[in-house]
């Protein structure tokens, strides 16, 4: 079984770290992909997924892995893919918006957040560019962290949140598996609770 991990925005591959020495212990093979979000616009870091993917996909049995932008990203990449292409066996979205988020809203006209998370940022605050972006049509993981941050708690008016995103703004599509777990969003990829997790699936496929 090979693994593939998409950071999120902000982080680069190494935020994977943890997540991917336990899946390598389980003798699961494992890849990163990395972009820089203040350098790229999504479209053009969505095309190299892709191209990634078509390539994953030839080698075997694989599930991919997204943290936040990253899980967005693979969802617009899967979603090009051309008909017959071997598709993930899951796919794990971690704390990975699946509408705008607020926070991005509030954000995106600030010229730091501008300056830093490029297009990428504005991606995530668009409700039309959002919306554009199917869920993934393979079976699905939400991990949702309720473990919120004091520094920006006030803005999600008491809804579960794991300081970044609210609970409303990952939950699952109808029939999508959620797992909620206490885990700030930051701490996601590196948290033992979410690699117990993504490894009790993965074991579970056939």
């Amino acid at each position: 079984m090979h693994a593939l991990f998409v950071h999120g925005m902000g982080r680069t591959p190494l935020s994977g770290a943890p997540l991917l020495w336990r899946l390598r212990a389980q003798g699961v093979r494992t890849r990163v992909f990395g972009y820089v979000a203040a350098l790229e616009n999504f479209d053009r870091i969505a095309a190299r997924l892709h191209a990634r993917l078509l390539r994953l996909a030839q080698q075997g049995p694989y599930v991919v892995i997204g943290h936040s932008l990253g899980g967005v990203l693979l969802r617009a990449a899967l979603d090009a893919l051309p008909p017959g292409t071997s598709l993930p066996q899951r796919i794990f979205l971690l704390g990975s918006p699946m509408r705008p988020s607020r926070l991005a809203q509030r954000m995106h006209k600030h010229p730091v957040y501008r300056l830093l998370a490029g297009d990428p940022g504005q991606l995530l605050a668009n409700a039309q560019r959002m919306t554009a972006i199917p869920p993934a049509p393979i079976p699905t993981t939400h991990i949702i962290g309720t473990k919120d941050f004091r520094i920006t708690a006030h803005q999600f008016g008491g809804e579960p949140n794991d300081g970044v995103v609210a609970a409303s703004e990952v939950v699952a599509v109808t029939g999508h598996e959620e797992i909620h777990l206490p885990v700030m969003h930051t701490w996601l990829p590196s948290s033992p609770l979410v690699s117990a997790a993504i490894l009790a699936r993965i074991k579970s496929v056939p």
